[in-house]
């Protein structure tokens, strides 16, 4: 790993000039050029100090990005059913709970629920891929067929509902991860 060129690609993506940084990392202008240019390597505390000042931590300036699974097969996805629901739930992300939000395609049979969730932080997306569903928000309830879409911020009660002589299918995206 090329620490001097990750810090200096960090320190323009966060529009500082050397100068700044040395002045927020209580270092001078020559030491972080020495940095970037890889003639000197800072200790842990000092590279803390500029990771910190550059809004990032060790343990994701080090992380590799190449690794990073960016396409997610079938195989890599899990499935989970409740009869008692009449609901089938795809994780469609591996590891959703370290990312900023989760997709999952929600299957409802005949009278499925997703749902009834108690308020929390967070917000979330749908979109109905097949089917008519009730989206239940406090003490409303909204229908959505196939198209439609729908997003509220998740501070009332909610849930889905399929409400469809058939099978419903939606799209779910949740934010914070909730699972």
């Amino acid at each position: 790993m090329n620490i001097g060129e990750k810090l200096l690609n960090l320190r323009k993506k966060n529009h500082l000039t050397q100068e700044e940084l040395a002045n927020r990392c209580e270092l001078t202008k020559g030491y972080i050029s020495q940095i970037e240019r890889n003639l000197t390597s800072p200790s842990i505390s000092t590279l803390q100090d500029m990771l910190e000042c550059l809004g990032t931590s060790l343990n994701n300036f080090f992380k590799n990005d190449d690794n990073e699974q960016i396409v997610f097969y079938r195989d890599d996805m899990f499935e989970q059913s409740d009869e008692e629901k009449k609901i089938n739930i795809t994780w469609l992300i591996t590891n959703a709970q370290k990312n900023n939000m989760e997709p999952i395609l929600i299957d409802l049979d005949i009278d499925g629920q997703y749902g009834d969730d108690n308020p929390h932080e967070g917000e979330e997306f749908g979109y109905v891929i097949k089917g008519k569903v009730e989206v239940k928000f406090g003490h409303r309830f909204i229908k959505a067929k196939k198209g439609d879409a729908f997003y509220y911020k998740s501070k009332e009660l909610h849930g889905i509902y399929n409400i469809a002589k058939s099978k419903s299918s939606i799209l779910l995206i949740s934010t914070p991860p909730s699972f």
